[in-house]
């Protein structure tokens, strides 16, 4: 079943550009689209769609989360931010060429 979020994180484009490159160039199994947006007041809005919740939450334990781990160390040491909520979209359609 497609899991689709939105989720609020308070980062610039420069730390999502960071964190792209420490992921590399191979997509993540079951990852449909990412789409990373400027927010007005300051951070980025993700919208994400998997095929399924287990897809996203593999992607985020076995890749994301290293990642995220080191670079957000470099910010603040060993008092890591929690994670930003996601909130879940009820996916109506999606057209997916």
């Amino acid at each position: 079943m497609t899991y689709a979020f939105t989720q609020d994180v308070p980062i610039d484009a420069t730390f999502h550009e960071r964190i792209m490159h420490g992921l590399g160039d191979e997509p993540p199994a079951g990852l449909i689209m990412h789409l990373a947006t400027e927010l007005p007041d300051g951070g980025l809005r993700y919208v994400d769609v998997w095929e399924t919740e287990a897809d996203c939450d593999r992607f985020i334990e076995e890749r994301l989360h290293p990642v995220m781990s080191h670079l957000l160390a470099d910010v603040f040491g060993d008092n890591l931010p929690p994670e930003p909520e996601r909130q879940l979209l009820k996916v109506a359609h999606l057209w997916n060429p």
